[in-house]
């Protein structure tokens, strides 16, 4: 899976206003919304929480990986989000999140989420690539942090 072809440069938001989990979930759905790419925000919203609610997706060191399959989704897409100051997450380590990523997928994506939760969670593994999100300052910043 190619990044640059679910996350493109509108999709990403570099001064996340949030100050807790579920606004930054709200934020988030907003971007993929504006661009087309959630039908319906409030269904979506339900299905994520849900899964937060089974277990959290703040995996630790920094990062949250909020994700959801549904209906109202038009087509996977992957939206970006940071918080300088970071935000309560429920992570696993108990520490605040900063570097967020939304997966977007349609009822009919098969294991598409999977697939890319599972290439961001690889990446993410490593302080460069965590250090170069959270210093971010363009949309090319973040596509080169998952290349090198």
């Amino acid at each position: 899976m190619e990044l640059q072809k679910i996350l493109t440069p509108e999709r990403v938001e570099f001064n996340l206003k949030s100050k807790s989990k579920l606004e930054v979930i709200d934020e988030l759905i907003d971007i993929l919304y504006r661009d087309g790419k959630i039908k319906d925000k409030e269904r979506f919203k339900g299905v994520v929480i849900k899964r937060e609610e089974e277990f959290t997706t703040g995996i630790g060191m920094g990062v949250a990986i909020p994700h959801g399959k549904d209906e109202s989704v038009v087509e996977p897409a992957l939206a970006f989000g940071l918080s300088k100051e970071g935000i309560e997450y429920d992570s696993m380590d108990g520490k605040p999140a900063h570097i967020f990523f939304l997966i977007a997928v349609p009822n009919n994506a098969n294991n598409e989420h999977l697939t890319i939760l599972s290439m961001l969670s690889r990446r993410l593994m490593y302080d460069e690539v965590r250090n170069r999100l959270f210093n971010a300052s363009s949309y090319e910043d973040v596509i080169n942090a998952f290349k090198e």
